[in-house]
């Protein structure tokens, strides 16, 4: 080889050779690249992740999958078992499973996501580990709970975890299938403790979970009624309860929830209260309901007379039900017919029908004022005028004033500043006395009268000056003496007047 061959050979090498330091980072960056594709599935695997694997290979009493890369997972091959106990997989094939955790340096998984149905103490570990259930069949009561067959494996499930509300009836868990949350696994197997009510909250609060997108104020739900209970009843909306309380039952107050309601019934309600922090959901029937206040003033002119039942009594009268949602008062004044009474029941009692009368009705405030007796007709009361001198009888003497009864049937009153100009003649009226006064002042709304017995003084006073007027004004007569002295005299009674 010449000298100029290895020239142009070192040449072209030193023109094709790369930069050490970009071969050491593409280096890096494929290594890093392996890695990743090694591990990178398996190594972000979660107790109870779904994976879909391919069947790698089988061996002994185990299936290998893989996990991407060279990693690779195993399941137990009993799980895989057909009829007559013959492996019904094959390499090649794809299958679904569950991640349960490592153990020994193997990422074992699952296929069983339902419960196990032919388990083995590691399988029940398994499912302990991974957050997996398991299906347990229910043998026996036994003390503190029930003992539970998984497999073959005995376990057990004390009563507070049968159920949501703790099973004490043995008799309707006895022989049925349920799946189960493995709470522990200790003693290698020896004591396994296992939990349905577990399983039940998790399915209950993904439920609700999902309800709580869907519920709002307001809408119409339907549901079934699981209790009922003074206060109202409890109605499952498929994953949470919902409170309908007894005021939400009915319009009519009287009824009781045994009497509208029945467990297991099927009712239509509308939503009226959501508190997801405590979880409370409240629903009404009456909601839905025509409201029967409605067209009531209609039905219950003033009035008029209506029938009705008494369903309360209280210190100051009863309740009448009218139509169910509609009742009325009526008030203790209206039950004794002008006698006086200190209780409704010295009249009427619960479940009674009665005639009543109406006297008021007030839709707004959804109230109506009944009586047992027809409303007085009241007279129409016809005022005095201002000015007009009117006679009456004292009623009271007052510090104020004295109360005069007019011969109308209305009162009225002397203030002490009326009585007269030196006040004397308050001291003098007794009541019962017949006294003549003035109108001084009406207010037609309050039909209050203001009288005077000063101004009767006063307008007499004036009376006698007018006739006194009057007669001055007369033709003189023949006798000059006789018009003199008629003349003095009248000086002498003005004289005496002016004076007063």
């Amino acid at each position: 080889m010449s000298d100029e061959n290895v020239t142009n050979n070192s040449g072209d090498a030193q023109e094709s050779a790369p930069d050490n330091a970009d071969v050491k980072e593409n280096r890096e960056e494929s290594f890093a690249a392996l890695l990743e594709k090694s591990s990178g599935q398996s190594e972000r695997l979660a107790p109870g992740q779904k994976v879909r694997a391919k069947v790698v290979s089988i061996s002994g009493d185990l299936v290998y999958i893989d996990l991407g890369g060279k990693s690779e997972g195993v399941v137990d091959l009993n799980e895989f078992a057909g009829e007559g106990g013959t492996p019904n997989v094959s390499e090649g094939d794809e299958i679904e499973a569950f991640f349960v955790t490592v153990q020994d340096g193997a990422r074992r998984l699952t296929t069983l996501v339902n419960g196990y149905s032919a388990a083995t103490l590691n399988s029940i570990r398994d499912a302990h580990e991974g957050g997996l259930p398991v299906n347990g069949d229910v043998k026996r009561e036994v003390k503190g709970g029930f003992e539970i067959s998984v497999g073959g494996v005995r376990c057990f499930c004390p009563f507070s975890q049968i159920d949501l509300k703790g099973g004490r009836e043995g008799g309707i868990y006895l022989g049925r299938t349920f799946p189960f949350k493995v709470l522990e696994f200790e003693e290698n197997g020896r004591n396994i403790i296992l939990s349905r009510r577990a399983m039940l909250e998790a399915e209950r609060q993904a439920r609700v979970e999902k309800l709580k997108e869907t519920l709002s104020l307001g809408m119409e739900v339907t549901g079934t009624v699981r209790s009922i209970q003074n206060f109202g009843a409890f109605v499952d909306l498929g994953g949470i309860d919902g409170l309908i309380p007894l005021s939400e039952m009915s319009w009519d107050r009287s009824a009781k929830p045994g009497d509208l309601l029945s467990v297991g019934q099927q009712v239509l309600a509308k939503i009226i209260g959501l508190d997801w922090e405590r979880n409370r959901l409240t629903l009404s029937v009456k909601a839905l309901q025509p409201d029967p206040w409605v067209g009531a003033a209609e039905r219950y002119p003033v009035d008029g007379k209506a029938t009705g039942t008494i369903v309360r009594l209280l210190p100051f009268g009863a309740f009448l039900q009218l139509e169910p949602g509609v009742e009325g008062l009526i008030h203790i004044s209206n039950l004794g017919a002008g006698r006086r009474i200190n209780h409704p029941k010295e009249v009427v009692e619960a479940g009674q029908v009665v005639e009543v009368y109406i006297l008021s009705v007030d839709i707004q405030n959804r109230k109506i004022s009944l009586s047992m007796q027809p409303k007085p007709k009241q007279e129409k009361i016809v005022l005095p005028e201002e000015g007009e001198i009117v006679e009456g009888v004292v009623d009271k003497v007052m510090p104020f004033g004295v109360f005069v009864k007019l011969s109308s049937g209305l009162s009225g009153l002397i203030p002490n500043s009326e009585l007269g100009e030196t006040g004397e003649q308050k001291r003098v009226l007794v009541a019962g006395e017949r006294v003549q006064t003035v109108v001084s002042e009406i207010d037609p709304a309050t039909k209050k009268i203001r009288l005077s017995r000063k101004a009767v003084t006063d307008k007499e006073a004036k009376k006698e000056y007018e006739q006194y007027i009057d007669s001055s004004r007369k033709p003189e007569s023949s006798g000059g003496l006789g018009s003199l002295g008629e003349l003095l005299k009248a000086r002498m009674e003005e004289k005496k007047l002016s004076g007063a």
